[in-house]
């Protein structure tokens, strides 16, 4: 097994998301070609820091991207058993900028520009206060219509919390949800269905991935096969088109 390979199933034995995964192993990679010939085992804290400083003199990435690095590289080390000591001379400073807060007639114009699907999301994110992927990830089972709450899940700290479902998207949500289940249906009549499970629940529960409570509620056009299963699965849909 390869340096690269050891990295990334170290990664998913501790249950990193997909996303996660992606990101460290972008900057491992970098972070190899820069010390290389030397292996990043070697290379220690001043690699460390000299890979940083790079970063953040030559390339001149902002102070979140070069955490993000670092954490990457830190991830690397731990899995080693190296301590890299005090690298707080080179940990980016986080910005200091306050974010910029529409107003509610600002909100209502905006939301008032989105149509289907995504001015349900809209209507959800801001009634609910839920993250973007917040929203993207829910699946059915996390949306009680009864008592007018939504689920949010967090498989990365394995914590949950509870939000308000606004009253104010319920019916459209309820048409949107019975348009699913038709598709869904159809899927499962076409013997696809499947949809992934967080923390391998599949292994234990083999028919879960294909029951409709598991299902995303706002599922992608089309299917995509798994980078990590190799899968053909409805994934939801994608951040960017919301963005």
């Amino acid at each position: 097994m390869n340096f690269y390979e050891t990295v990334r199933d170290a990664l998913r034995t501790r249950h990193y998301a997909y996303r996660t995964e992606k990101t460290y192993m972008h900057w491992i990679r970098k972070y190899v070609q820069f010390v290389a010939p030397v292996h990043p085992r070697e290379a220690g804290v001043d690699g460390v820091k000299r890979f940083l400083t790079y970063l953040a003199v030559a390339k001149q990435v902002s102070s979140a991207t070069q955490n993000q690095a670092l954490a990457a590289l830190l991830f690397v080390y731990k899995l080693y058993e190296i301590d890299l000591g005090d690298l707080d001379i080179v940990r980016a400073k986080k910005s200091t900028w306050l974010p910029t807060v529409i107003s509610h007639e600002e909100a209502m114009r905006l939301l008032e520009q989105l149509n289907g699907q995504y001015r349900i999301m809209g209507q959800l994110m801001y009634g609910g206060g839920l993250r973007l992927m917040e929203c993207l990830r829910l699946r059915v089972k996390d949306v009680d219509f009864e008592s007018q709450t939504i689920t949010l899940r967090d498989t990365k700290s394995n914590r949950d919390r509870v939000t308000c479902l606004p009253g104010s998207v319920i019916s459209t949500l309820k048409l949107h949800m019975a348009k699913v289940k038709a598709q869904h249906d159809a899927d499962l009549a076409d013997g696809r269905g499947e949809v992934e499970l967080p923390n391998a629940l599949d292994r234990k529960y083999p028919a879960a991935p294909f029951e409709w409570a598991w299902q995303y509620v706002f599922p992608a056009a089309g299917f995509s096969t798994d980078p990590r299963s190799g899968h053909m699965r409805r994934h939801h849909v994608y951040e960017s088109s919301v963005q």
